[in-house]
């Protein structure tokens, strides 16, 4: 999990890469505007939502300029309608609009996360699985739409390649087999999770001789998930993967795995339409 100051480490990183991108050597535009010229803007979300990505917006309003003023009307995580009121800002109107395409590609895209997660986890809420993300983000946002995530009732899995131990197929064959991945894994004492990924039952029977901590069932029917679950007997933690849809996930949720992981809770998200206007 990444710490607090991880996670306003990459705020203050992001933002300033995405006013650098957008803005280069100035706004043109906003200069043919009075520089002593004041205004207030109101941001309204178009369409129902969960709201995510204030602390984005607050950085890039006040990078680009101290004396803004963000007066937020909601909550972060909280759910909301078409045409609500998000957020009033107000300040130098040059400054107001040099930050306004930045400050709502965040609001946009972490809301976009956050909405696509609270619909999957509403279809399983009545079962005691966890709904976990993957590495499958937007580059350079990846702490933000893990944060996103949370904020719609899912959950994270590995935040990178250095928390915890994934042992896929290609690690498999270049290890020479399953059991000898986990014993390297086990090897080096690292303090981390091993999970392993399998495609059969018989490979599942391999991973819990070895003792892996969790399982990836990866592409298993619904017959071999509810065998698998019978044959673990919590041994492990079960984690289902692949051709998760929200079509499928209730099916796959009332086997009794305790994981479900979901590229598209990340990797599909589409962006909320929200407005920002001078009043």
């Amino acid at each position: 999990m990444y710490s607090n100051q991880q996670l306003q480490d990459s705020i203050d990183q992001i933002t300033t890469f995405a006013l650098a991108e957008d803005i280069g050597n100035g706004d043109i535009t906003a200069n043919l505007i009075p520089a002593d010229e004041n205004a207030t803007a109101t941001i309204i979300s178009r369409e129902d939502a969960v709201i995510c990505g204030r602390p984005w917006v607050d950085a890039t309003f006040h990078k680009v300029d101290s004396t803004i003023n963000t007066h937020w009307q909601v909550n972060e995580g909280e759910h909301v309608t078409p045409n609500q009121l998000l957020l009033t800002v107000s300040g130098p109107a040059r400054s107001l609009l040099t930050a306004e395409r930045t400050a709502l590609n965040f609001l946009q895209t972490l809301s976009g996360t956050a909405t696509r997660c609270s619909h999957y986890a509403k279809l399983v809420a009545h079962t005691e699985v966890k709904l976990l993300d993957t590495r499958k983000t937007l580059p350079g946002l990846r702490l933000a739409q893990k944060y996103a995530v949370a904020q719609g009732g899912c959950f994270n899995h590995r935040i990178g390649l250095y928390d915890a131990f994934l042992i896929k197929e290609n690690h498999i064959a270049a290890c020479g087999g399953i059991s000898a991945a986990i014993k390297n894994a086990q090897a080096l004492n690292l303090g981390k999770n091993i999970e392993v990924e399998v495609e059969n039952l018989d490979e599942l029977h391999e991973a819990l001789s070895a003792k892996a901590d969790i399982i990836m069932l990866d592409n298993f029917s619904i017959s071999d998930l509810q065998q698998a679950v019978s044959i673990n007997k919590k041994q492990a933690k079960l984690e289902a993967s692949g051709n998760v849809s929200k079509e499928t996930i209730i099916n796959i949720a009332e086997t009794g795995v305790d994981y479900i992981s979901i590229g598209d809770l990340t990797k599909s998200c589409q962006a909320i339409d929200l407005s920002m206007r001078f009043q």
